[in-house]
């Protein structure tokens, strides 16, 4: 497991009986978690006098009791700003988990010791963005939601990365890669987080485990002829670690060699010291 064990601002306090104690800096959060299927004792008072609380409907949805728990707010990862917002579907605009993956993009970009050019997929709010731009790469970030690029942009300067060259696009990730084969466009690295089912801004139908290997497949014609990475997430519980390494070596180390690892990424839990599971990565390098 790829753990995000840096983070300051952020911590899972407890999680038990389908719901998760989170702290977002001097707010505290519970919200649903289909992972935490556990019946432990919630000892931490947190529980009881939270700043904010998501809750399921019976009739699918559900809706967020706030108090006073402001519209926005930030919290920093190291040197990476964020601006935190309670929304639709329990999130509030950020994967803490995701800090194990800026880590890793972080170094093997400045390691490189050469201009690099990120593609960034599906790339919602901008985390890896963020932490690419932060690394001193060029980065083309591309979602179908105008209001999550927007989102992004925020948070780019929120760490004072306004003017780092970043692409900012709203379109199908499908349609745009599409077009960038036929400019001639080449990336160094990509890192793309498909949603489990989506539609894209002119109604197209995303389903991932219908559309994903042939999406990647896709991807690995806008990678330069010396690539550094490639990263897949996936929150589908349906897909394990094991399926994403299958995808990324019969695509990426078949046609460029290298070698894929895929783990499950954690959070550590404060109150057990047990580590709660948060989707799957898979990181491809040459």
């Amino acid at each position: 497991m790829w753990t995000a064990d840096d983070w300051k601002d952020f911590e899972v306090l407890d999680c038990s009986k389908g719901e998760k104690l989170e702290r977002w800096g001097k707010y505290t959060l519970v919200r649903p978690d289909p992972q935490a299927i556990w019946d432990t004792p919630r000892r931490d008072p947190a529980w009881k006098n939270s700043q904010g609380k998501y809750t399921r409907s019976s009739s699918g949805g559900g809706h967020w009791d706030k108090g006073n728990l402001p519209q926005s707010w930030q919290i920093k990862y190291k040197e990476l700003t964020f601006n935190v917002k309670p929304m639709n579907f329990k999130h509030t605009g950020l994967f803490p988990e995701q800090a194990a993956n800026w880590d890793y993009i972080i170094n093997k970009i400045r390691r490189a010791g050469r201009p690099i050019n990120v593609l960034n997929l599906f790339a919602y709010t901008g985390g890896a963005t963020v932490a690419a731009a932060f690394a001193g790469a060029s980065v083309c970030h591309v979602d179908a939601a105008k209001g999550m690029v927007s989102w992004a942009k925020e948070n780019a300067k929120a760490s004072g990365l306004e003017n780092r060259p970043i692409r900012w696009i709203v379109d199908d990730c499908g349609k745009f890669v599409e077009r960038e084969i036929r400019r001639g466009r080449r990336y160094d690295a990509i890192i793309m987080d498909p949603p489990s089912y989506g539609r894209g801004p002119g109604g197209e139908v995303w389903k991932i485990e219908q559309n994903l290997y042939d999406f990647v497949k896709l991807t690995s014609g806008v990678l330069s002829d010396d690539p550094l990475f490639v990263i897949i997430n996936s929150y589908t519980t349906g897909l394990s670690a094991s399926t994403l390494t299958y995808i990324s070596e019969s695509i990426f180390t078949k046609k460029f060699g290298g070698r894929s690892e895929s783990q499950e990424l954690g959070l550590k839990v404060r109150a057990s010291g047990l580590y709660l599971p948060c989707g799957a990565a898979c990181r491809w390098e040459r």
